[in-house]
């Protein structure tokens, strides 16, 4: 098993991890009135969506400092994020309702291949950062300031909903030949025994610079 491999296998066992939300804030509220919004099914992936170049030149590695979603009014920070001892994701402190969290190891954001960030949706005080993610539509924008002062720009191209327990691993952080972005946080179905059922996860790739 080559080296990428391995990788890909690593990332496949955090992400699933993060359907493992409680809702603690859901907890004490109706979920009818106060769950977040998912995504319609006119947001999913075309079957017969090719990947193709955007005519965008990728930008080279650089440490991702802050996301910034218009549509959903996010601008938070970001934070590097590694594994757990049990090769799950770590999550950004729940603490900080306005924190996202890049996987370190894995793309960086603007460049060639498929970048990961995670945000939380709630916390015992009310929503977080991605709270909003499954309002998102085709066509709205992601920008990611980096450290060396570029800013990353991504299309978003669809929108889904995954169930933790059917989430399809390759489709959500396989290799991709072009910088692309996906965006992830808690969602799905609801239950105050089990927390969140799912995944909300955005798709998006590189249309601009600067």
């Amino acid at each position: 098993m080559d080296r990428s491999h391995r990788r890909r296998e690593t990332v496949a066992a955090t992400l699933t991890a993060l359907g493992l939300c409680t809702g603690v804030w859901l907890i004490d509220n109706s979920p009818e009135d106060s769950s977040p919004p998912q995504p319609s099914p006119a947001e999913a992936v075309r079957p017969d969506r090719a990947e193709k170049p955007s005519g965008v030149e990728p930008l080279p590695s650089s440490v991702p400092v802050r996301v910034r979603i218009p549509a959903i009014s996010v601008d938070a920070p970001v934070t590097g994020l590694g594994l757990e001892r049990d090769g799950s994701l770590q999550t950004p402190p729940e603490a900080d309702a306005n924190l996202t969290g890049w996987y370190r190891d894995g793309t960086s954001p603007g460049a060639p291949g498929t970048a990961i960030i995670a945000g939380h949706v709630d916390n015992t005080e009310g929503p977080s950062v991605f709270y909003g993610l499954g309002s998102l539509k085709k066509g709205n924008t992601v920008a990611v300031d980096r450290a060396d002062g570029r800013s990353a720009v991504f299309t978003i191209h669809a929108v889904e909903v995954h169930d933790r327990e059917d989430f399809p691993d390759d489709k959500v952080y396989g290799p991709s030949s072009r910088p692309e972005l996906r965006v992830i946080t808690c969602g799905g179905g609801y239950s105050a025994a089990e927390g969140y059922q799912g995944n909300v996860v955005v798709y998006a790739h590189l249309t601009g610079t600067r």
